[in-house]
């Protein structure tokens, strides 16, 4: 095998569907595309959804090559870049008949592999595929298999947190955020802050809130105020509510574990905010179970996502019971309903919609690709503000981890722009039993 020869990449259907720009990201190196994942492309071609869009993309894009991408050299992806081409299954070699039964989709993409690894000795051969099940049995045949990285970040655990906790600094300091509201950054010299990071300044018992604004480069103190009856429980949460209430922050992401207040915040602050707004929208991605389809389930549209969406009712719902004023704080969130004020949808309805001026919540976002997340925060419009909720650690997406889900690329992306501010939640405020099972089972 030759060092320096450049590698040949056998794509998976999961990776043409995750991101339909995919053939131009493995630089001078050759790509192959098995015929089979052209039939199975054909297959998602129609419908409205994402994954739909992905494969007519991929398919326009072959289609659109000079030349001819079956021939046995494949065809240029442009300068800089390796050569494309399509090959064509022939019987299911004995290596693959005696290691499984069946002759699959999965198997013929191996089988692929497994002749350019024996054509192409002096090469290096890698399976690329989102599967993790295909990815050891490629492995298990000697060949080479990766997920497909391009859209994930490093690390979980280097993530930017959105705050940092300074200790032992002079109590005068403190004292002078509390009085004039604000500190200069060279008060705070070697923290080099990015835009709206949050800090917990402490010196023993005593302790301010500040967040940094990249506009005149101070350190603002951060006030505990309450957002629609809701009042912050800890000093995340505080961070949290005072991003979502700034007009001029338009995106804010917010991750943490189940109970720690993500999605009742960012709803408090929405109605908070609600005269600013024209509408305020709530979204969840739709993940079926079991793949089934909601066609699949009994009823009409709102009785099929039902279901889906009752997350958001019972925060709703939560937010009624902590207002002082009960009664009439319910009737005007059901006024806001009927009125369409406020709209409960799946975000698979939002496609083609307009938004302006729109208080725009997406919750459970790490259910959703980089390029989903793209395509809804690209749809924002003047006056809008969208709000990602979500916690990376429980993802029911199949071809999606922590590292390669829509949340943690726009965290890792967005960091230190002045448009964006980030808060991990980690406390959990729900009760004291759903925060034990959250950390120990």
């Amino acid at each position: 095998m030759k060092p320096h020869a450049p590698k040949i990449f056998v794509l998976d259907t999961n990776v043409l569907l995750h991101d339909s720009t995919c053939l131009d990201r493995f630089e001078e190196n050759d790509v192959v595309v098995p015929l089979v994942v052209i039939e199975e492309l054909d297959k998602f071609k129609r419908g409205s959804q994402e994954i739909n869009l992905h494969a007519r993309e991929c398919l326009r894009r072959l289609d659109q090559l000079t030349g001819d991408v079956m021939a046995p050299a494949g065809v240029s992806l442009g300068e800089g870049r390796g050569r494309v081409r399509v090959v064509r299954n022939g019987p299911l070699s004995e290596t693959l008949r005696a290691c499984f039964f069946t002759d699959g989709p999965d198997h013929r993409i191996l089988d692929i592999a497994l002749a350019q690894h024996a054509d192409h000795p002096q090469r290096r051969v890698v399976l690329v595929t989102k599967d993790t099940n295909l990815r050891l049995k490629a492995k298990s045949l000697g060949l080479i298999a990766q997920d497909y990285t391009n859209d994930k970040v490093e690390s979980i655990d280097r993530l930017y947190t959105g705050r940092r906790t300074v200790t032992d600094l002079p109590a005068e300091l403190i004292a002078q955020l509390h009085e004039r509201g604000t500190l200069p950054e060279a008060a705070l010299p070697g923290l080099d802050p990015v835009a709206n990071e949050n800090f917990l300044l402490r010196n023993g018992s005593t302790s301010g809130l500040a967040t940094f604004r990249p506009t005149d480069r101070t350190y603002v103190r951060v006030a505990n105020v309450a957002a629609y009856g809701v009042r912050p429980r800890n000093s995340e949460q505080t961070f949290a509510l005072r991003a979502l209430l700034d007009d001029d922050i338009p995106l804010v992401t917010l991750m943490g574990n189940a109970g720690t207040g993500k999605t009742l915040l960012a709803l408090a602050a929405a109605l908070e905010a609600r005269r600013r707004y024209r509408q305020i929208l709530l979204a969840r991605p739709i993940v079926p179970l079991s793949n089934r389809d909601i066609g699949f389930l009994p009823g009409d549209a709102d009785a099929k996502i039902d279901p889906y969406m009752r997350p958001l009712f019972d925060n709703l719902a939560v937010i009624c019971g902590e207002s002082a004023e009960k009664e009439s704080e319910a009737q005007k969130i059901a006024q806001m309903r009927e009125q369409e004020k406020l709209l409960i949808t799946p975000l698979a309805y939002i496609r083609g919609r307009s938004l302006q001026r729109v208080y725009f919540i997406i919750d459970e976002a790490q259910n959703l690709t980089p390029h989903e997340v793209k395509t809804i925060v690209t749809r924002a419009g003047e006056g809008t503000k969208v709000v990602l909720t979500g916690d990376v650690r429980q993802i029911d997406q199949p071809y999606l981890d922590s590292l390669s889900n829509g949340l943690s690329y726009t965290v890792a992306r967005m960091v230190g722009q002045t448009l964006y501010s980030h808060v991990t939640l980690e406390k959990g405020e729900r009760s004291k039993l759903a925060d034990l099972a959250s950390t120990l089972l």
